[in-house]
């Protein structure tokens, strides 16, 4: 419980932190797309006999830098290819989960998520990750904020967007692989999502909304778990209901207008 209570502090901060850019980039279906086509690599790494979740980091990088590449090249709308790449990463999951017969290795658990089984390595990892993406942040705040808020005017500036924004989809894809785990597959996307939704509706300057963000889905995971433990629920739901009634109680105060600060 202790590992898991840490696990979910540290998912929590770098999933509000890296959520509050992602949906002022729209790429808010990104987490969902991932999420759901990691059950792939779940799958490959089944068929492979290797263990499922030794594959999802590598797999969700390589699966950001594919996104990366064809939407540089295809020009595609963000979300139709998303869909595209999503829904025939889930078909070829389910023809290869076809070939590995009867898996008793907890896959249900990898689905909907469960915080308990988080490791000490898996702990370890989250805390280097943790600060990667806090140094990210902290060093190209300024420029992450332009290319969120302008992205043609941080081209004109000479900024190499291409370059930042494959770095933020990378630290995205390994946040997103690592906290399968604890939320699951099929939760992930709102784990990344709703803290962001409820902090962009609380705060006026840029900074605020970052640093709110993070609070909300590291205190959002301590309080899920809780409500987990307390009534025998499962974790990743739980936590995800919780961001939900915080996301459903910012609603009542007034919208704020996002500043750069």
């Amino acid at each position: 419980m202790q590992r898991a209570l840490i696990s979910g502090v540290l998912t929590g901060l770098m999933g509000g932190m890296l959520g509050s850019f992602t949906i002022l980039r729209q790429l808010s279906f990104f987490s969902d797309a991932l999420g759901h086509s990691a059950l792939l690599g779940i799958s490959l790494g089944l068929l492979l006999g290797i263990s499922p979740t030794g594959v999802l980091l590598p797999f969700s990088v390589v699966f950001a830098l594919l996104v990366t590449y064809l939407l540089e090249k295809t020009q595609l709308w963000t979300d139709a290819l998303l869909n595209v790449i999503y829904s025939s990463s889930l078909a070829i999951a389910v023809i290869t989960l076809s070939f590995v017969g009867q898996y008793k290795g907890g896959l249900n658990n990898l689905l909907f998520g469960d915080i308990l089984a988080v490791r000490q390595a898996d702990l370890v990892f989250s805390i280097v990750l943790l600060v990667i993406c806090t140094v990210f942040i902290g060093l190209t705040l300024r420029t992450q904020m332009l290319i969120s808020l302008h992205e043609p005017l941080a081209i004109a500036r000479g900024i190499s967007v291409s370059a930042h924004r494959t770095a933020f989809i990378v630290l995205l894809s390994l946040v997103v692989g690592i906290s399968i785990k604890a939320i699951g597959v099929l939760l992930i996307s709102a784990f990344v999502v709703i803290p962001s939704c409820a902090a962009r509706l609380l705060s006026s300057t840029f900074t605020q909304y970052v640093v709110l963000s993070a609070t909300i889905g590291a205190v959002s995971a301590v309080l899920g778990m809780l409500l987990s433990a307390w009534f025998n629920l499962p974790s990743g739901p739980s936590i995800v209901v919780t961001q939900l009634t915080i996301f459903l109680g910012t609603i009542a105060f007034p919208r704020r207008r996002l500043r750069a600060s």
